[in-house]
């Protein structure tokens, strides 16, 4: 199975992390109560306030996936906003031991959000009722090429045992 790079799961917390912020940051009286559509066989519509679930998860599943020690640099450095010169003062660390760590949490969350079931949090237009991403079949093998009377391109395929 292909893994994406470290620099990948970096960008994908960076692009949570930043809609954390804004959510975090919105004022309460703005947000709203939505009516969504859950999926399954009930096909039912619940209540909720996307931003304030999307803050929870953020956090929640931080804390899920996180060592004590990680989750103490995270709480400090994201929640609080605290700079590194504060953060190496209060945890007495040097700034090069600070920063693997950051990088470290970033790559272990960005691979978390994404990775999460049933709902992940990245990508966010998924998580906030955008466009849903179908899985893809390892078993269908066809690519579709665009046009007019085109037929679809199914190249030979050998099993690898």
């Amino acid at each position: 199975m292909d893994t994406p790079c470290n620099c990948v799961l970096r960008t994908i917390f960076k692009a949570c992390y930043s809609r954390f912020r804004y959510c975090a940051q919105a004022e309460k009286r703005i947000t709203q109560a939505r009516l969504d559509v859950v999926g399954g066989r009930d096909r039912r519509m619940v209540w909720g306030r996307r931003e304030e679930e999307y803050v929870a998860d953020f956090v929640l599943v931080s804390r899920r996936y996180l060592t004590d020690y990680e989750h103490k640099i995270f709480r400090f450095h994201f929640l609080l906003g605290a700079d590194w010169k504060l953060c190496c003062r209060r945890l007495k660390m040097d700034r090069g031991s600070f920063f693997h760590a950051v990088y470290r949490i970033q790559e272990k969350l960005g691979r978390a959000y994404r990775e999460l079931r049933p709902y992940s949090l990245f990508p966010l237009d998924e998580y906030f009722g955008g466009t849903v991403r179908k899985e893809i079949r390892p078993e269908r093998n066809i690519v579709r090429m665009e046009g007019p009377g085109r037929r679809a391109l199914r190249p030979p395929l050998r099993r690898v045992a």
